[in-house]
Order: structure tokens, then sequence, then C-alpha cells
């Protein structure tokens, strides 16, 4: 296996686009905020969004702010995974800024025309197109000889682009009048089979090697999952709750029994560390609580507000990208990762967030009005990424 180390850091001129990652995550990090505090916003009845509130949460996140952080990170490692050339500035740059003009451009329709909006998502359509086509070519021209693991990314990524292109389809319709309301087929579909996924298979690949873990992974480990997925996505899209339930703690006994093999240092890590074990454990640990909340939701008529959802979004994905967004900006500046004060206070806080958003779904359940639970969440969540920000920016800016 290769090794990972710290890059040197980098000359001041033009250091902002000098590495892929820079761009990608500190716009990344920008939309989050702005996505948030609209999306807050409009919920409060404050502003007035031309599209549906559902569809800019999920549209927004998914393809603006969560894939940035993955182009982030792909462009970045998926090279090394692949034994090919580092992709080129002159082929990620105008990636980054098609991306920041189509985004701007989808919240400023947002609060104006619908068409702007249907005009943005075009645009960073195929940005992301574009992102997938770089990803492919440095697949196709990879030396590696074992490259199961970007094949599954490309798989994910593919996933992405086919439901990138639905959503894009479903809301023109939509402006043309036709009676089309995709998004909750869509949904589960982006962050089962692509969000999910995606953020599993760099996890799984990445994790035990920065633990130096022995352990060799199950051959079929990835695939097995992936079925899993796309049993649990089926039965989600054919409404059948108590059989997603069952496939969803099958697979949450599956991951752990497979993360508990790895024999990871659990208890003797550095911060740095243990936040990535905590995002790994969150995966089976949300599958479980959401196929607890989906049988309450049956046998008891109560609705848990996407519960499973949001655990998995914010406690796998979100302490996912927050973990190894920290570790690939230090090192990558030429910096030993090391998770200092500031910094473990904020994976906490990453806690928080998740815990604030699932007592959200829990009090609406048991039938609570506390409204400020979502502000709470939403706010955990600006406060989070602007911290970071605060933090992490001038690294990102200037790449040292």
């Amino acid at each position: 296996m290769r090794t990972f180390t710290a890059q040197p850091p980098v000359a001041p001129k033009h250091a902002f686009l000098s590495q892929s990652h820079q761009p990608f995550f500190l716009f990344g990090v920008a939309w989050a905020i702005v996505s948030m505090l609209l999306f807050i916003l409009s919920h409060k009845g404050v502003v007035s969004l031309t599209i549906s509130e559902i569809e800019f949460h999920v549209y927004g996140l998914t393809f603006i702010v969560l894939i940035q952080f993955f182009h982030g990170f792909l462009f970045t490692t998926f090279p090394r995974f692949c034994m090919s050339t580092a992709i080129p500035k002159e082929r990620y740059a105008p990636i980054v800024w098609l991306y920041q003009m189509f985004a701007l451009l989808f919240f400023v329709g947002a609060l104006t025309s619908p068409w702007v909006v249907l005009m943005a998502m075009a645009g960073i359509f195929f940005a992301h197109s574009m992102a997938f086509k770089a990803l492919l070519s440095t697949y196709q021209t990879g030396k590696s000889p074992q490259k199961s693991d970007p094949f599954w990314m490309l798989i994910a990524h593919a996933i992405g682009i086919a439901m990138h292109a639905a959503m894009v389809v479903a809301y023109g319709m939509e402006l043309l009048d036709l009676s089309v309301r995709l998004v909750s087929l869509i949904s589960p579909v982006i962050v089962n089979l692509f969000l999910i996924f995606l953020t599993f298979i760099a996890a799984q690949r990445m994790i035990p090697f920065f633990s130096h873990s022995m352990e060799i992974r199950s051959t079929h480990f990835v695939a097995r999952v992936f079925v899993l997925l796309v049993v649990k996505t089926l039965l989600n899209l054919l409404e059948i709750p108590l059989a997603e339930a069952a496939v969803s703690l099958l697979l949450a006994a599956y991951l752990l029994n497979e993360f508990l093999r790895w024999r990871l240092p659990l208890f003797r890590s550095a911060a740095i560390l243990w936040i990535l074990y905590l995002a790994l454990f969150w995966f089976p640990l949300a599958l479980f609580m959401g196929a607890l909340t989906q049988v309450s939701e049956v046998v008891a008529y109560r609705s848990w507000l996407f519960a499973e959802t949001h655990l998995l979004v914010l406690g796998f994905i979100t302490t996912v990208l927050i973990g190894f967004g920290t570790r690939v900006t230090l090192g990558h500046s030429g910096q030993t990762p090391h998770a200092d004060k500031l910094t473990i206070v904020l994976f906490v806080w990453t806690q928080v967030v998740v815990l604030l958003r699932f007592g959200l779904s829990a009090d609406t359940a048991f039938g609570g009005m506390h409204g400020w639970l979502f502000d709470a969440a939403g706010a955990g969540w600006i406060v989070l990424f602007g911290v970071w920000a605060l933090r992490y920016g001038k690294i990102l800016a200037l790449g040292r």
C-alpha cells in the first residue's frame, strides 16, 4: 500500500488553487452556511423561496455543499488510489469556478425566479459531469493492480450523476405544470447509494490505513454493503417499512461486526483519529436507530421526521467530513495532522448538532411543539462550519 505523507507548503503565488482540496473545501463550507441559513429563514417564514423547501434542502446540501467536499477529497486521493498522475490544475480549476458561479445563481434564483434555479441546476449538473469525467479518466489511466475501491467510488458517483439529472428534469417538468413529484423517490437513492455509500467507501479504506490496522478486509465487504443498501432503498421506494427496518438491522450488525474485527485502537488514539472512529460507528448506530424509528412509525403511528436520514447524514457523513477535512487540510499544508483544543471542541460540537437534530425528531414523534430544537440544530450547523472556517480557512486560502 502506498503511503500518504504530508505535503510541503506551496508558494504563496496562486496558492488558493494550487491543490484541489483547498477551493472545494473552502467554498463547500461557505455554501453550507448559506444553504442552512436560507433554509432556516424560509422555514420561519422570513423569506419566500421559489423552490419547495424539501427540494431546496436536498439539492443544496447534496449537489452544492457535500459534493464539493467529496470532490476536494477525491481529486486529491483518487489518483493515488489508482496510481495515476495527479489531476492538473488546468482541469480542476474550471470545475471549481463553474460550481461557484452556478451555486451563486441557484441561491439567487431561490429568492427571485424558479427559472433561474433551473438554469443553475443545469449548470451545476454540467460541472458535476466534468468532475466525474476527470475521475473516470484517472481510473482508466491508473496503473494500480487493485482498483476495487476506485471502481465502487465511480459506481457511487454514477448513481449520483443519474439522480442529479433526474432532479433537474423533474424540477423542469414541475415548472411546466406537469404533475411530477419525484423528490420523494429520488431522495432515498441519493442518500443511500450516493452520499452514504461514497462516504463509506472512503472511510473503510482510509480509517484502517490511518490506524495502521493489520487486519485484512473482506474481499466482498464493499459489494455486500452495496447490495444491502440497494435492497434497503428498494424497500423504501416500495413503502415496506418493516422489511426495510429488518434490512437496516442486518446491515448494522454486519458493519459493526466488521468494524470490531479491525481492532482499531479506539481508546488510545489521538483526537484526529478518534473522531474518525466515532464517525465510523455512527453508520451502524444510525441504521439501528433508524430501524427502531421505522417500527415506531408503523406500530405507534409516530412521525420521526426523517430521523434515520439525519442521523446518517449528520452523524456519519458530516463527522467523517469534519475529520477527513481537518486531516487533509493540515497534512497537505505541510503540518502534522493534529487536533488542537479548538478542533477537539468542534469534534464534540458535531455530535451536539447530531443530538439536537435527533431531539427534534423525537420531540415531533411524541407530539412536542418545541420549535427551538429546529432553530438550535440549524444554528448548530452554522456555528460548526463557521468556526471550522475561522480555524482552517486561512490555511485553505493560502495553502500553508
